[in-house]
């Protein structure tokens, strides 16, 4: 009779769950505009910068991103960047990196450019498309792994567009794009 319970209640668990699953899809991951406010070489790794990004929040944003090797400091001062919020926090070498850079990148990893986000963009606007609207999550799970899942339908068009599935993602002054990669892997 227990043993009958406990798959009763299982069930009722298991059902309850599936139903407030949402589907994997590009408005789950929370991708705002940044502003690089500060940037610096890490302390402890020659591939790494520690950026101060302004997302909208009271205050900027930690992130840490590995394009030390790939773009000059120069050229992320002040930059307008597509930031993904919604990671979960990560210690990069001893500093907690609350956000990653969105970046293209060709398909060998040797070239890595950091996507253009139109010139009035606010800092904080979400980067939407037109299919994909609902609101993100708060933060992602990382073992469901939903961002690794999203990113492969992530590239940037023949006219450097940066797409989800097809669909141009977008700020509500334009289209985000890649500086010069076509059909680039979007990370």
């Amino acid at each position: 009779r227990q043993g009958y319970q406990r798959r009763v209640r299982g069930a009722a668990k298991g059902g309850k769950a599936a139903a407030v699953e949402r589907a994997v899809d590009i408005s789950r991951v929370d991708i705002r505009v940044g502003k690089i406010v500060e940037i610096g070489p890490h302390p402890d790794a020659d591939s790494l910068y520690v950026e101060k990004i302004d997302v909208g929040e009271a205050e900027p944003r930690t992130v840490i991103s590995g394009l030390r090797n790939f773009v000059a400091q120069e050229t992320l001062e002040g930059a307008l960047v597509a930031v993904v919020c919604n990671l979960k926090p990560a210690n990069m070498r001893g500093i907690k990196s609350h956000g990653m850079l969105l970046c293209a990148s060709d398909k060998d990893h040797s070239t890595v450019e950091v996507l253009r986000v139109p010139e009035g963009s606010k800092p904080g606007e979400r980067i939407t498309s037109e299919s994909f609207t609902e609101s993100p999550d708060p933060q992602l799970n990382p073992k469901k792994k939903i961002f690794e899942k999203v990113q492969v339908d992530l590239t940037s068009s023949a006219n450097l567009e940066v797409t989800y599935k097809g669909e141009p993602l977008r700020t509500s002054v334009g289209p985000i794009l890649a500086p010069s990669l076509v059909n680039a892997a979007i990370r």
